[in-house]
């Protein structure tokens, strides 16, 4: 198996957590270093490894890919520098600031050849996975009406300065409106139009913290929430069809346990308690259903392997430049419906 050799950006959570982890545990992969800028941790977990001084030093190595796990702000210029280089690219969430920076991205990485993918990890989380099975069998019947959120009880300001300074990546549209955004893309397509509100509530913010956007579709509405004032949340996962409905709670254990330390496995990996069980009600076959449903694993290895057949065998990137590309088109559509007050609807 000829080896990926991989450089991460940035060693901080998210590389510690989301993407050495499993790298490491890949065959596939081979982890190269990280560019590190104050703190010098990845040789304290990695000790063969390298710490790059600049991006610059990075760029010259015998590197085939780079994950660009940096303030949202940056993604944008890093990964056109990883691209121009003739590394493949890997991009957190929320892609670019911009739709039109994304379709630049795109255009390079077609051009060049290169596999240019979006780290929606939460695809691979065991209650969107759960989700997603029940909406492919078809036993909701036409799908009326769903929600999906990502809800949290924090009123604190982050101490990250990059997330709660004013500036083009910040705010909770740009951090956990991806997620949920492209989970409905995946689940029902790309919307005709929308409607969204975007709220600050914490004191002392400056940054957006709370929102809400509804997708119109022809036959279905798909209304996206998030917040930092829901100490008692509702189900994450709300879908209601002509025939029955499905209510599933957020319920993937992958980063808390990642946070502990814990090393991922490639099975027996990401199960949610039973207690978090979905609960299906619909009719099968003329009978009235009522039952819990277990979930399925999560596992972002699943994402990682997508990727190493996407490089090394020239299959589609586990999420396109285009899936990203359609995200932050939903984003630009919010921020313009919430400062316009209006429904923005999307031209085919």
């Amino acid at each position: 198996m000829q080896k990926i050799k991989t450089a991460l950006l940035a060693y901080g959570m998210s590389g510690k957590v989301f993407h050495a982890p499993f790298l490491e545990l890949h065959p596939g992969f081979e982890l190269t270093g990280a560019w590190e800028r104050s703190k010098k941790l990845i040789q304290e977990d990695f000790p063969l490894v390298k710490s790059y001084a600049s991006i610059e030093e990075l760029l010259k190595d015998e590197v085939d890919l780079v994950i660009v796990n940096t303030p949202v702000g940056t993604h944008f210029e890093y990964a056109k520098q990883v691209l121009l280089a003739g590394k493949h690219a890997l991009v957190e969430k929320a892609f670019t600031t911009t739709v039109e920076e994304a379709e630049e991205l795109k255009e390079i990485a077609d051009e060049k050849g290169l596999k240019l993918t979006v780290f929606q990890n939460r695809r691979w989380d065991s209650d969107f996975k759960t989700v997603a099975a029940i909406f492919d069998k078809d036993i909701l019947g036409e799908i009326v009406e769903a929600e999906i959120h990502f809800d949290r009880y924090n009123p604190n300001l982050s101490p990250k300065p990059h997330k709660e300074t004013a500036n083009d990546g910040a705010g909770v549209l740009k951090d956990l409106g991806p997620h949920i955004i492209d989970q409905a893309l995946v689940l029902f397509g790309f919307p005709d139009a929308l409607f969204a509100d975007v709220r600050k509530t914490r004191e002392n913010s400056v940054v957006d913290d709370w929102f809400d956007i509804l997708l119109y579709y022809p036959n279905t509405r798909v209304r996206l929430k998030a917040g930092f004032f829901v100490r008692e949340p509702l189900p994450s996962y709300i879908l209601h069809g002509k025939k029955g409905s499905f209510l599933k709670s957020r319920g993937d254990i992958q980063e808390d346990e990642l946070k502990l330390g814990k090393k991922p496995m490639v099975t027996d990996w990401g199960k949610e308690p039973e207690y978090k069980s979905g609960v299906l009600h619909t009719d099968i076959e003329g009978s009235e259903v009522r039952e819990n449903i277990p979930t399925i694993p999560g596992n972002y290895y699943g994402f990682f392997d997508a990727l190493y057949h996407s490089i090394r065998k020239n299959q589609p990137e586990p999420v396109t430049s285009q899936d990203g590309i359609n995200v932050m088109k939903i984003i630009e559509a919010a921020i313009q419906s919430h400062s316009q007050q209006k429904i923005i609807s999307f031209q085919n």
